[in-house]
């Protein structure tokens, strides 16, 4: 969905025209299962918790695309639904009640139509100087009709370099009642000036049965490839073994028919994943599991940041429609060069 501007001070919430029942249903159907499943009860608390004092500015790294932005609308609800009342004294901040999901505050905050909500669609592409200026400018009135405006940056990696810059003057000046939210799959997307003046949750780490449908299907391929879930496993070994030695993959990935747009979204997401849990083990100490985090075990935390860079220029070439076989190839030649050559002993 395109960014939503501020409309014209002069209309009214009754000239609002909101989408029809299945659109709505399709716009709450993320978010019902954010609030239903017992692997996000953790993150339902925080965000309760927090709600008590709301940061300027939120972070919500981890889980896939769909997951944070479930998190970012429970969130905006959370702070603006009037049948969500504010946590009682030694409640541990647990609301009267949930956001009901069906008043006019929540609908209009989830399909992003209220006047309080602005919706930056990094998905959809560049996030844009000319974006975060339209929303500045009306950053120093207070909300329109929300108790809290609400400003959802989706896959906040997309901020150009401008708009980024302008951002963080916002976020060094005192904005009451007005909340930031930045989705990216991990802060080290974001700018660091950014990332040191949030407020950062993680939701939990994806597995390689929850991908979503953005990871797992670019636009054009058919309904239902991610369906079909190939085996991994040869292609996890082949690349690890390119990775040691600069062999032994493109005889695979260049065998015709061997590769297709399903198996290089899995194989890409495979090494996502390995990477996910990587930066997770720096955080946590932990030891590196074997296979492909182990190789990316041997990386300073700058090049880790660039095979983030590399899987996330592979997706784009994927939604892109280029040959997938190439992709794998041009993905496994990035990884090659970044990861330092052990000496053979001689």
């Amino acid at each position: 969905m395109a960014a939503a501007k501020a409309p014209p001070a002069a209309k009214t919430a009754d000239d609002d025209k909101l989408p029809g029942a299945a659109e709505i249903a399709a716009a709450f159907a993320p978010l019902r299962r954010f609030m239903d499943l017992e692997s996000m009860s953790r993150m339902r608390g925080f965000l309760r918790r927090l709600r008590q004092e709301p940061p300027q500015v939120l972070i919500l790294e981890g889980g896939g695309p769909e997951e944070r932005l479930a998190a970012a609308h429970y969130w905006s609800l959370l702070l603006n639904c009037p049948n969500a009342e504010p946590p009682a004294p030694g409640s541990g901040g647990e609301p009267a009640a949930s956001p009901c999901l069906d008043c006019p505050d929540c609908v209009r905050m989830v399909t992003h139509l209220h006047r309080d909500c602005f919706f930056m669609d990094g998905l959809a592409g560049s996030i844009k100087i000319d974006e975060v200026r339209a929303m500045r400018s009306v950053l120093g009135e207070p909300p329109r009709e929300a108790r809290y405006r609400v400003v959802i940056f989706r896959e906040a990696q997309s901020l150009v370099e401008a708009a980024a810059n302008a951002l963080l003057k916002s976020f060094e000046e005192p904005r009451p009642r007005t909340s930031f939210v930045m989705l990216a799959p991990q802060r080290e997307r974001l700018l660091p000036t950014l990332v040191s003046r949030a407020f950062v949750l993680t939701l939990p780490w994806p597995g390689p049965e929850a991908q979503t449908q953005t990871e797992a299907e670019p636009e054009g391929q058919p309904a239902g490839a991610a369906d079909r879930e190939p085996d991994l496993a040869p292609w996890e070994a082949a690349l690890c073994t390119f990775l040691h030695s600069g062999q032994g993959f493109f005889e695979r990935s260049g065998a015709k028919g061997s590769v297709d747009a399903a198996l290089a979204q899995a194989l890409c997401g495979l090494v996502r994943r390995a990477l996910l849990r990587r930066i997770l083990a720096l955080r946590t100490g932990a030891a590196p599991a074997e296979g492909l985090e182990e190789l990316l075990a041997h990386l300073p935390e700058a090049r880790l940041r660039m095979v983030d860079e590399v899987l996330a220029e592979c997706q784009d070439s994927l939604i892109s429609m280029v040959s997938p076989a190439l992709v794998l190839e041009w993905m496994a030649t990035r990884l090659f060069l970044l990861i330092p050559r052990r000496r053979q002993p001689g």
